[in-house]
């Protein structure tokens, strides 16, 4: 007889992921653990992707012209990826540390290294905020906006880059919950950040028109910020922070930069590309399209999060794992999240390719923003299960401390083909907007082979933090 399933013992078991704090992943199921940790990651991340589609829902429906404030979301967004790939390269490299010294049951250890990482954040947002505030309009204009669009939109690129600091430190301070195995407080951090976006959004858009949507961003992310900190002084996680850690360690900071600059090269490069598939978006002149791009790019953004929060788990699996001396779990445990990340992401190309008109008729409805925005969803979900499973390996990396091979990956496929080939076969070819998506379903899927073979090989247990 087929054993009956125990729906009181499920929602038993994710009421436990949801409030778990520390646990010890380095013995027991590894399925187990990769779902007490994929849980909360999950949702921490679908939280994350919320963030990628309220302004643009709000701004579409509350502003007096939606094409030229998505354009300027769009483009403002685009360069924003920066101040996002510094804070995921710090964010990885604050996981692997702590994740390696949580497995080493060096608590004292892990602490220092997350103070650290946190002194480097803020110095970094420092002169990110200075550059944001005095070429705003010239950062617009890099990306290829109109003068119109410079003209509508420089103060809401100023707001979002000069409170970049509360972007760096809500990844950072994730960053350093889930590699103490604390990945619900990461969680209901990014709760208690949007929940302040979403209710500040449509009031803020309603006074402030389209900085307004900047504010409400800045200031609901500031809110789980301090939430985070909060925790890391007086919660019930395992790590806690005190002033003497934040005393300038030149050692922790070396091993953390060693890992942070080569992460944050890994995400930059990535970025980049993104940056230049607007880039090239925007060289057809049509501001329609570009509005299009960019809420398929929102769209696929918030989809693809909670696959990158499930694959978040093998980062802190390998971490602690490898602390633990413990290098054939922490491999087990990387195929385990692949496989789960692949159904996941086959289901997610299945619901764009039947449904991306609903999907993007719930933002807009203009035909020539839909045409663009529906055509993108679908061609570039065709590579999505590839695309789960090679997040899963650059995060297995990063998690190790090895930032340097999936940088090396990026570098080769995204700037040496993908820039090149979209275009050559959207610009040169006159292909249009179609050579631009081709080229990300081309590049991504074979960033996720190259990555299976090198992560085979091995070599990433030998790497010491």
């Amino acid at each position: 007889m087929t054993k009956p399933i125990n729906i009181s013992g499920i929602f038993s078991f994710i009421k436990k992921a949801l409030n778990s704090e520390h646990q010890d992943f380095t013995t027991g199921s590894i399925r187990r653990a990769v779902f007490l940790l994929a849980i909360p990651m999950i949702l921490e991340m679908c939280m994350e992707s919320v963030f990628a589609v309220v302004d643009i829902f709000f701004v579409n429906k509350l502003t007096d012209n939606p094409s030229l404030a998505s354009g300027t979301v769009v483009l403002t967004e685009s360069m924003i990826t920066i101040v996002y790939s510094v804070a995921i390269g710090l964010s990885m490299a604050a996981t692997a540390m702590v994740a390696r010294r949580v497995g080493e049951k060096n608590i004292a250890g892990a602490a220092r290294a997350g103070a650290q990482a946190i002194l480097l954040s803020v110095f970094i947002s420092i002169i990110i905020s200075i550059a944001g505030l005095f070429f705003a309009d010239d950062i617009l204009r890099l990306m290829g906006a109109t003068e119109e669009i410079v003209a509508y939109g420089k103060v809401y690129a100023q707001i979002m880059f000069t409170g970049n600091v509360v972007i760096m430190l809500l990844f950072l301070l994730n960053g350093i919950f889930r590699g103490a195995g604390d990945a619900s407080i990461a969680m209901k951090s990014l709760w208690i950040a949007n929940l302040f976006n979403i209710i500040l959004c449509p009031v803020c858009i309603h006074f402030f028109g389209l900085k307004g949507a900047a504010i409400a961003t800045t200031i609901g992310r500031g809110i789980g910020v301090m939430y985070q900190l909060y925790n890391l002084q007086k919660g019930k996680g395992i790590i806690k922070l005190h002033a003497s850690d934040f005393v300038p360690d030149p050692v922790v900071m070396k091993a953390l930069l060693n890992v942070a600059g080569t992460a944050t090269m890994q995400f930059i490069v990535a970025s980049a590309s993104w940056i230049a598939m607007a880039r090239i978006m925007a060289s057809f002149g049509n501001n329609d399209s570009i509005a299009g791009y960019g809420i398929a790019i929102r769209i696929i953004v918030f989809f693809i999060m909670p696959a990158w929060g499930l694959s978040n788990a093998a980062a802190t699996l390998v971490g602690q794992n490898l602390g633990a001396g413990q290098p054939l779990r922490a491999e087990q445990s990387v195929w385990k999240v692949a496989k789960y990340n692949a159904i996941f992401m086959g289901f997610v190309s299945v619901l764009f390719l039947f449904g991306a008109e609903f999907f993007v008729g719930i933002i807009n409805t203009n035909p020539i923003v839909m045409k663009t925005a529906v055509s993108a969803l679908r061609i570039i979900s065709l590579g999505y299960i590839f695309y789960g499973v090679g997040m899963v390996m650059m995060n297995a990396f990063n998690g190790a401390g090895d930032s340097k091979t999936p940088t090396l990956i990026n570098i080769f496929w995204f700037w040496l083909i993908q820039i090149p080939i979209a275009y050559y076969v959207a610009v040169v070819c006159k292909v249009g907007e179609l050579g631009v998506f081709l080229a990300i379903v081309f590049t991504e899927t074979a960033v996720t082979i190259t990555s299976v073979i090198i992560f085979k090989k091995g070599k990433w247990k030998l790497v010491k933090i």
